[in-house]
């Protein structure tokens, strides 16, 4: 299991930008799926994005439609999570996660590292 730690979450306005950032192991970053999950409370997990080990990304298109773009940084073991456009259902705990490749990218148990999670919230 890879040692994942997120950050940049917080407190937003309505409409307004923010990046999330997932320190991981460089090899973790280079060789793994790597994915962003959110949970609000009394919810499921819920699928954000995914990046796979040769770049292709997936998104939760009905959640987060053009709003949110997946990118990483291999060399630095960074994976981000840029969302725009933000909202108020956007608020939830979001997670970084690692996967084996070839697993299905929008399952939760696909994964076997997780981070600790960072808190966003928005404000309408």
């Amino acid at each position: 299991q890879a040692q994942l730690v997120e950050s940049g979450g917080g407190l937003v306005q309505a409409g307004d930008s923010l990046r999330l950032s997932c320190k991981a192991p460089p090899r973790a970053v280079m060789w793994y799926t790597m994915g962003w999950f959110r949970q609000a409370p009394g919810k499921e997990r819920e699928f954000v994005a995914a990046i796979s080990r040769i770049g292709t990304t997936t998104y939760n298109v009905e959640s987060v439609k053009g709003r949110f773009t997946i990118s990483r940084d291999s060399a630095q073991g960074m994976v981000y999570l840029q969302m725009g456009r933000l909202k108020p259902e956007d608020t939830a705990v979001y997670y970084c996660a690692a996967a084996q490749p070839g697993n299905p990218a929008a399952v939760p148990g696909s994964y076997d590292s997780w981070g600790q999670g960072t808190q966003v919230t928005v404000a309408s």
